[in-house]
């Protein structure tokens, strides 16, 4: 059932399914331009064994303003919690761990996200989670891992990587990100063949139509200026260059899951982001791949990566 909670002014679209005999909740953070309904195939499968959590992040998927609501003005008390991350205060009193590089408070960021999932946590009283997230979600639980070391108990990022800045390559997705977002006409909703086309992108075999569906759209639903933000404020030099950091400080278990075919997120990348954290061990053993496999893994192979996630929850976890 879905249901909706303000987080700093702002509606959270989320679904909880019921508590299990495990005390842990896994959290389910989505992608850019995606929603929480990517993760109803992994959920089917671990939603028996954990209780699980699934949202949609500020201006995607249903977490949208009333028509007619101003944007900027709602989201000033965002920026306000944003702020505050960096002076290692919440805007509701939670203790956060101060970071050791100092950040200027935008919106968009990973980090100014993970202050609405620690915010989301609260609210919902849950104390200690794992968080699974995929692409720029990924970069958003360890943000929040970072934040609130004492309530996430780990972090599995999914086809989720990076910390290495190629100037020209990113100026190219930048480019492509935003001609994207501006041009989102809502006939394109009727356009046939369209969501076909989407089952092919960025993934390694075509999708179910359902998916290539619900791509378009969760396209066309991503508010603009959370869509161009996020995509701006997340591939910064500097935004860049500071997740390695993040992920050398974590003293819970991070592991990753890479897509062997994953164009966007290369397994490369993947294990450069993984090897700052110390479970990397000089030779990878925090990372697991998925062969045949690209940028969605959660769709493209929901069996093998609810199989990864149980196994990594073994490792950690008793019971």
């Amino acid at each position: 059932m879905v249901k909706t909670i303000d987080v700093n002014g702002f509606p959270h679209a989320y679904e909880l399914s019921e508590p299990t005999d495990s005390p842990l909740v896994l959290v389910f953070i989505h992608g850019w331009l995606l929603s929480r309904a990517y993760w109803q195939p992994i959920i089917q499968q671990l939603s028996p064994r954990y209780q699980c959590l699934t949202y949609d992040l500020r201006g995607f998927g249903d977490s949208q303003l009333q028509p007619g609501t101003a944007l900027t003005a709602q989201l000033d008390r965002s920026r306000m919690a944003s702020a505050l991350v960096s002076t290692g205060t919440s805007a509701v009193g939670v203790e956060v761990a101060p970071p050791r590089v100092k950040t200027a408070p935008r919106l968009y960021t990973p980090a100014a996200y993970a202050e609405d999932l620690v915010l989301l946590l609260k609210k919902l009283n849950i104390a200690k989670a794992w968080l699974v997230g995929h692409s720029l979600g990924g970069s958003i639980a360890l943000w929040a891992a970072d934040q609130v070391p004492q309530s996430i108990a780990g972090v599995i990022c999914i086809n989720s990587g990076g910390g290495i800045y190629l100037k020209e390559e990113f100026e190219r997705f930048r480019t492509a990100g935003q001609q994207l977002v501006k041009m989102r006409p809502r006939w394109l909703s009727y356009l046939p063949l369209l969501d076909l086309a989407l089952t092919r992108m960025n993934v390694a075999r075509p999708l179910a139509r359902q998916w290539g569906r619900q791509r378009l759209l969760d396209l066309l639903a991503a508010h603009p200026e959370a869509a161009l933000g996020t995509l701006l404020d997340s591939t910064t030099e500097a935004e860049v260059h500071r997740l390695p950091q993040v992920v050398a400080r974590l003293q819970q278990p991070v592991h990753f899951i890479a897509g062997s075919d994953d164009m966007v997120m290369e397994p490369k990348y993947v294990h450069h982001l993984a090897s700052f954290h110390p479970s990397f061990e000089f030779c990878g053993n925090n990372v697991s791949e998925i062969a045949n496999c690209g940028h969605l893994s959660m769709v493209e192979q929901p069996q093998a990566v609810s199989d990864a996630i149980r196994a990594i929850l073994s490792k950690y976890t008793v019971g």
